[in-house]
Order: structure tokens, then sequence, then C-alpha cells
């Protein structure tokens, strides 16, 4: 499973990489908007975590752009916004998912399996739900 993380703040990439990659995942990091798009136009990967705040080019810009231009990765937004509206723009803008900062990563494991269970692009590889 590769994952593409848009994370300008260095320590919270460092924590998604190395939890995710511990989690069996490969992870590309993008620390702006504008290389998030880049890498997400350009590259195979199966979700994209996305932070809305971010340098260059806001998450809201890059979720529109990759949508319009019809690329319909899973996209889960995670952000320090957390009021409703922005979490409603979130979604309208074509994120599937978001989820507020600070967050549980088993929560987070837990909304990235469940994207990626809807997704065409699941494989046989990946695990079954526990339970």
């Amino acid at each position: 499973m590769r994952l593409l993380v848009v994370e300008d703040e260095p320590g919270m990439a460092r924590a998604l990489k190395r939890g995710l990659t511990a989690e069996g995942f490969v992870v590309e990091v993008a620390r702006d908007g504008r290389a998030g798009l880049d890498a997400a136009r350009f590259g195979e990967f199966d979700a994209v975590l996305l932070d809305v705040m971010l340098p260059q080019l806001n998450g809201y810009d890059v979720v529109r752009t990759l949508r319009a231009e019809d690329n319909w990765v899973p996209v889960l937004m995670i952000s320090a916004k957390d009021g409703e509206y922005d979490e409603a723009d979130g979604l309208d803008c074509g994120a599937d998912d978001y989820l507020t900062k600070p967050f549980s990563f088993v929560v987070l494991l837990a909304r990235l399996r469940s994207l990626l269970r809807r997704s065409p692009r699941r494989g046989p590889w990946w695990p079954a739900p526990p339970g």
C-alpha cells in the first residue's frame, strides 16, 4: 500500500511516516500543497493524507484540483481546523473523510482501512478488519 502524506509540520510528518511504515505502508511525504498536488497527480498512491493549512497551496485547493482532473485517489484530510464548517468544506471540496488534530493513531488507521476498502484499487493483500 502506497500512501502520500502531505503535511508541512516536520514533527507530524515524521510521526505519521514512522507509524504508517510500521503498519506496513510505503509512505512518501510532501511538505507543501504544490509538491503534494504534483505527487498525487503523477504517483500511484492508494490514498492521500492531506493537511488543510499548507504553504503554497492549501489542502482544499489540492483536492479540488485533483477532482477537477478526474483523479479519484481516496483523500483523508487531516487538520487542526475543527469547526463543523471546516469539515463540511473539506468534504464538499472532494475529500472522502476528514479527521481533526489531535487524533488517535488507531482511529486514523481505521479510517484509512475504511477508505481503502471502498477504493477500486483495493487488492487481495489488504487485511480484513479485526474481529
